[in-house]
């Protein structure tokens, strides 16, 4: 599936900012099963000194510097990219939770790059409330993707998608006394339980499209920044990406721009400015299958 990805970020400032250093996790990376046939981030005004390269996890990062005043400052980042998820493995086939979480405490050569993703992280610790709501999802001995694909049905069932309601440094004990929130909310929170059972969990950030290819509801968290679960299913399988948001396995509506721990570390645009006073922040985000552009 080929997507293209137009996502426009814009800060309106009370005052002129005198210095503004950002960075931008803007540009979809490039993976096995997403292939980027172009990427381009442009920023208005034009910077004084930009730089582009990678992050700690291999995320494309942009670092974009202004030393001129601007009452104003845009990015748009505008990509085309070639989707094809692989499909995940039979249920049944993948190993006990309880082998995953020993392999990943164990680390060792084929372990070592997941292992890091089972400690706590600043938004998604492992939180005692998230791990006591997904425990019956978690049953002894069952296969690690019979217990995410469980849970990821449980979070789209009991929590309600309403935008406004929380920030992305809401903690999880209060998503779980709202029962409702946005798709950072239920990713932090699906990690978090993940983590309290020593399994691999990570923060995906990108897109996903508005509705299925074949027809059906439209997909919550579109038309906007999205956020998904990247689970350890352990060495032999690998990785499995999950949306709680929708209930579903990532397959062909979902393009990556990168992951991380948890939303901090892979936020779209951040920085520090000099100056400014009061800001105004305005998202606009296009995901469309190339074909339905002609």
């Amino acid at each position: 599936m080929i997507y293209r990805v137009r996502h426009v970020t814009r800060y309106d400032y009370q005052t002129p900012v005198d210095l503004g250093a950002h960075l931008a996790h803007l540009r979809p990376r490039p993976l096995p099963y997403q292939k980027v046939l172009r990427a381009g981030v442009h920023a208005a005004p034009a910077v004084s000194w930009r730089r582009d390269g990678s992050d700690h996890f291999g995320n494309e990062v942009t670092w974009l510097f202004l030393d001129v005043a601007h009452a104003a400052f845009q990015v748009i980042a505008d990509a085309t990219v070639d989707v094809g998820f692989p499909a995940p493995p039979d249920a049944a086939a993948t190993p006990p939770w309880e082998t995953v979480a020993r392999q990943a405490r164990e680390a060792g050569a084929a372990a070592w790059q997941a292992a890091e993703f089972a400690f706590d992280s600043p938004r998604a610790p492992a939180d005692a409330g998230a791990r006591d709501y997904a425990a019956p999802c978690f049953a002894p001995g069952r296969t690690v993707l019979e217990a995410l694909l469980d849970l990821n049905a449980c979070i789209r069932r009991d929590f309600t998608f309403r935008a406004g309601v929380t920030t992305t440094s809401t903690p999880i004990a209060e998503v779980l006394r709202r029962r409702e929130g946005v798709c950072q909310d239920f990713t932090h929170l699906m990690i978090s339980a993940l983590r309290g059972f020593g399994v691999p969990a990570r923060y995906v950030s990108g897109y996903v499209r508005t509705r299925p290819s074949r027809g059906g509801a439209a997909r919550l968290g579109a038309d906007q920044s999205h956020a998904w679960v990247g689970a350890w299913l352990g060495p032999e399988h690998g990785w499995l990406d999950l949306d709680p948001t929708n209930g579903i396995v990532v397959r062909d509506e979902h393009v990556v721009l990168g992951w991380g721990r948890d939303f901090g570390d892979v936020t779209p645009l951040r920085g520090v400015i000099l100056g400014g006073g009061e800001q105004t922040l305005s998202v606009e985000v296009e995901l469309q299958e190339v074909a339905e552009q002609r």
